[in-house]
């Protein structure tokens, strides 16, 4: 691993194959998932099984215990569990899942001395259009974004790409909370926003490892923050979506170290992309 300008770590291959594994294993937990998620099921029993699951594959949940902000609450949970107008962060607890809602699943996994990350938000029954509509851009929006994952890019070339898709919409971007490296730390060098300008921003290198998540809202982009110190919700009630990949930049080119591939296996569809 080497180290670089503003504290990015540039991987080995050994390295990016090492996150490889735990994206892997991320991957098939939410297969299992997106076979759980329907009418009648708590989150909390979400995150039972998930850190079941993550610990029976020889891994450790990145988020249980990790600390946020000064003053917040350690994280209490294996996976961020968020339902409708919250954002991310939420925690998983009691709540029961209807037909209509939307969930975002968040989960990090850490094997072999490596992090990976990966949410998407999952639709519970039958939703409306305009839900359906605003998971599939969101969805897109991240597919734009990893095209834009190139070396010589800049990190700007990304979040500008994301921002285009999703405000042609009419879409809110969230703009307190942006992606990151991923490594040896769940959350590294450098941050990748989901607005800006081409051309801005870090270079992108062979070599390294980001999460990229939109982060989108069908109203306003504004947000708050409750007092747990880590639920974020919309201010305005309206409903948020997030989709997030792992994903190195290996010969040039971005390769995503998550996938969804097992979620599409499942249900048998996917959003468009």
């Amino acid at each position: 691993m080497l180290k670089v300008k503003e504290n990015i770590y540039i991987k080995t291959a050994t390295e990016i194959q090492a996150i490889r594994e735990s994206g892997d294993i991320l991957a098939r937990l939410h297969g299992e998932i997106s076979r759980m998620v329907a009418p009648g099921v708590k989150t909390l029993d979400l995150d039972n099984f998930a850190e079941k699951f993550i610990l029976d594959h020889k891994a450790t949940p990145s988020f249980k215990g990790y600390r946020g902000s000064q003053g917040s609450i350690a994280f209490p949970a294996s996976l961020c569990i968020s339902v409708n107008s919250v954002v991310v962060h939420g925690f998983p607890n009691h709540y029961i899942l209807k037909e209509g809602d939307i969930i975002s699943i968040d989960c990090g996994v850490f094997y072999n001395g490596f992090h990976a990350d990966s949410a998407y938000t999952y639709k519970i029954g039958a939703i409306k259009p305009e839900l359906e509509k605003l998971l599939n851009e969101t969805y897109t929006s991240l597919i734009k974004g990893i095209a834009k994952c190139k070396a010589g890019n800049r990190v700007g070339d990304i979040s500008s790409e994301i921002q285009r898709h999703a405000e042609s919409f009419g879409y809110g971007i969230v703009r307190e909370l942006v992606g990151h490296g991923v490594g040896r730390k769940l959350h590294e060098a450098p941050e990748v926003p989901n607005f800006g300008k081409q051309g801005k921003g870090p270079k992108l290198m062979n070599g390294m490892v980001i999460a990229i998540e939109p982060m989108v809202t069908m109203g306003k982009r504004t947000v708050k923050q409750e007092k747990d110190g880590w639920t974020i919700k919309t201010v305005d009630g309206s409903p948020s979506a997030h989709f997030e990949h792992t994903v190195g930049i290996v010969d040039g080119k971005p390769e995503a170290l998550t996938t969804f591939d097992y979620i599409v296996e499942s249900q048998k569809v996917t959003y468009n992309g």
